[in-house]
């Protein structure tokens, strides 16, 4: 009988065990798999944000569709400034404005207009996969604009560019992605990926960078 219950206890203890790493294992694996689909679309996102802020720059609102996007920078070209020569410490003090130097001669200042997709996209970035999640590329990221009001009364132009676990984090360990998701309902915050925000003024910050 003592041989029974020993074995027994040893089998319970052997189960326990393999519960117990096989849940440490699976937590390891949902950990690596989600820091590596998130890294590429973190990429994406801030890639979204800074043609956003060319647009803005360009229109003084942001794009509210990737259409819309797609079209600023095949079709759009942004003004760069060459700057040749600088004035001296004797020729401020002299009072010589910029303006002055370059109708002079004494120093350049040209615009030149490159295409906007050249001047806002990584080298080798291919145009019309702008809104694509990577991965993901039958999906795309949701867009939103809106304008907000800042503390001291001004009307501010904001977006907000993102994509929720439940599209990235698809084929991983349900329950974790379960737990995953109501641990940031609990803490109010968006269940994915975002950069910019129509709720609040945030500098185009991704939920990743606070």
């Amino acid at each position: 009988m003592k041989i029974v219950l020993r074995i027994l206890l040893l089998a319970a203890i052997a189960l326990l065990a393999y519960m117990c790493i096989s849940s440490i294992m699976s937590s390891i694996t949902f950990k690596n798999e989600r820091e590596a689909r998130e890294l590429l679309i973190r990429d994406r996102l801030i890639v979204i944000r800074n043609v956003q802020n060319g647009y803005r720059n360009m229109y003084n609102t942001y794009a509210g569709s990737f259409d819309d996007l797609l079209s600023f920078l095949k079709e759009d070209s942004i003004p760069f400034l060459i700057k040749e020569g600088e004035l001296t410490d004797e020729q401020l003090k002299a009072g010589m404005t910029e303006k002055e130097a370059v109708a002079k001669g004494i120093i350049r200042r040209d615009t030149n207009w490159i295409s906007a997709k050249d001047t806002l996209l990584p080298v080798g970035f291919n145009v019309n996969d702008i809104g694509k999640v990577p991965g993901y590329e039958s999906f795309t990221f949701d867009l939103d604009t809106a304008t907000l009001t800042s503390s001291a009364g001004y009307i501010i132009p904001v977006f907000e560019a993102g994509v929720l676990y439940d599209v990235y984090l698809t084929g991983l360990d349900r329950q974790m992605l379960v737990n995953l998701k109501d641990e940031r309902k609990k803490l109010n915050r968006f269940p994915g990926l975002r950069v910019g925000s129509i709720t609040e003024i945030n500098n185009n910050a991704g939920n990743w960078e606070f």
